[in-house]
């Protein structure tokens, strides 16, 4: 019986594909005119039902989280912590849990008991909170007592051919200026107590219609110095191809109006518009954020150096760093602003690349410039900004550059974080640890990076008045020190004079 159950079980194979698994006979050719054999033998893993004991997964998570740590520490003593002793010491609390956000608190103590960073917890069966997805138009607004409705202080812009990283209000046709107000969104209208977010709970990426008017300038006057119209005609604007009627248009356009009647208002022109919103503002915002700096440092080195941040040392930060260094390695000097990186794993092609010093050009007939040699290659000075907020691989730049003589680095002292990851490992309930693997080390201070960070040559901090007033005290300052290295040292670009002469020698009489 057991030889024959034995052969049955070998007549049989079971293979996984992606999350599937599929059963079918070993050796068993399809039956000739059968459709689509692949669709046959697929277990139906929906019906699978699992008793799940969670005080019994702690338990055995706890185990493997720590075993995960013991077997994968960058070092076997484990940083000379007693981590045999460390699993005895948190064991007894296991049983005292009664909910995973508990049992991920207990896992953060425990590892912290390493001093490392990158030691992280993550996910898992646990309960998550309600979610509300807040749509955002990508504009700063403020009360205005006259107008009754919230003015446009600020527009923000970012990159115009992505809808998802630009202000709706920004669109094609919208024509929404600073100074424009805001009256009313999916037809509720605003008061203090009611700004524009309040209407956008639940709005993420959808299609709203809002109020805006202009503000009427006071004495009779409009805000463009003419007589104020006696009538408020109601306009329709979309940011995409109309689908109403006109009839329909015009029935939207008299409601407006009519809502908006109020004669002590300050408003005119009122009319509708049409928008989609955005489900994330960061990436408008840290744009126009890129921007600005790089006017201002235009603006203050008169174009001659140039300005790029490196948001982290993954493809994203990658691909920025190349999207600002290609358009400004042609100027005489450049600033590299690394605060606020996320780290990553690609700072050392990053400095090789700013390492690089033109040796020479190639020089060609019909080219507009010459082309410097090596390739992409800095004229003159560079300076680094670094903040406490520059973690990871942000730290092992911030501290190379010092060491490689690149320039000065200005900022605050970084977070101090350079024992890294190569990935997580998953826990029974789906969620996760990681194990510090990869220790930075460094000729000049050893393993202090680590739980210090990276100091900078000028110490500039922001202070929270700078934040208020709009301050950029460290970039200044990266500014006054581009300068100064330009006035002492400017770049050599030679004229390219003094071709060869290759004409035959001409003989004396």
């Amino acid at each position: 019986l057991r030889r024959q159950r034995q052969m049955c079980i070998r007549d049989r194979v079971l293979y996984r594909a992606g999350q599937g698994l599929r059963v079918f006979k070993a050796g068993e050719k399809p039956e000739d005119g059968s459709s689509n054999p692949r669709k046959r033998g697929w277990v139906n893993l929906h019906r699978v039902r699992v008793a799940v004991s969670p005080p019994a997964e702690w338990q055995q998570m706890f185990r493997e989280a720590w075993r995960l740590q013991r077997d994968n520490f960058w070092t076997p003593d484990m940083s000379q912590v007693d981590w045999l002793a460390v699993y005895h010491r948190y064991l007894p609390l296991v049983d005292r849990i009664s909910s995973r956000s508990e049992f991920t608190d207990l896992m953060w103590e425990m590892q912290g008991e390493l001093g490392t960073s990158h030691a992280y917890v993550w996910g898992g069966d646990g309960r998550w909170p309600p979610y509300y997805s807040q749509g955002y138009l990508g504009a700063d607004f403020e009360w205005d007592e006259q107008a009754e409705g919230w003015q446009v202080q600020k527009i923000v812009r970012g990159d115009s051919w992505d809808a998802k990283m630009d202000s709706p209000l920004a669109g094609a046709g919208i024509n929404v200026k600073v100074g424009d107000i805001l009256l009313e969104v999916n037809g509720q209208r605003l008061s203090r107590e009611i700004s524009p977010d309040h209407c956008l709970v639940h709005q993420a990426g959808n299609e709203v219609t809002l109020i805006m008017a202009e503000k009427a300038a006071t004495d009779g006057e409009s805000a463009k110095g003419k007589p104020a119209p006696t009538e408020n005609p109601v306009q329709t604007t979309e940011a995409t191809t109309p689908t109403q009627t006109d009839s329909a248009d015009k029935r939207t356009a008299e409601e407006a109006q009519s809502k908006i009647q109020n004669p002590k208002s300050k408003i005119q022109n009122p009319r509708v518009v049409m928008v989609k919103t955005l489900r994330n503002d960061r990436p408008a915002r840290y744009r126009a954020w890129i921007e600005a700096n790089r006017a201002r440092v235009y603006e203050a080195t008169q174009g001659r150096a140039g300005y790029l941040h490196i948001p982290d040392m993954n493809a994203h930060g990658y691909a920025e760093f190349h999207r600002g260094f290609l358009a400004e390695v042609d100027r005489e000097a450049l600033i590299v602003d690394v605060r606020y990186n996320q780290g990553g794993h690609v700072s050392q092609l990053i400095l090789e690349k700013l390492s690089r010093r033109r040796l020479g050009y190639d020089v060609s007939r019909w080219g507009q410039i010459p082309t410097p040699y090596p390739s992409y290659a800095l004229a003159g000075p560079i300076v680094a900004i670094t903040n406490e907020h520059t973690v990871s691989d942000g730290d092992m730049f911030s501290h190379a550059f010092k060491l490689m003589k690149l320039g000065p680095v200005i900022g605050t002292r970084t977070w101090g974080g350079v024992i890294g990851i190569s990935g997580y490992r998953r826990l029974i309930d789906g969620g996760g640890v990681s194990q510090p693997e990869f220790a930075g080390w460094f000729n000049d201070v050893g393993w202090k990076i680590e739980n210090f960070g990276a100091q900078p040559d000028i110490v500039v901090d922001n202070l929270p008045e700078h934040w208020m007033d709009g301050i950029d005290a460290q970039l200044d300052r990266a500014i006054s020190e581009i300068n100064q290295m330009l006035a002492r040292n400017p770049p050599n670009i030679p004229t390219f004079d003094n071709r060869p002469n290759r004409e035959l020698p001409r003989l004396g009489k």
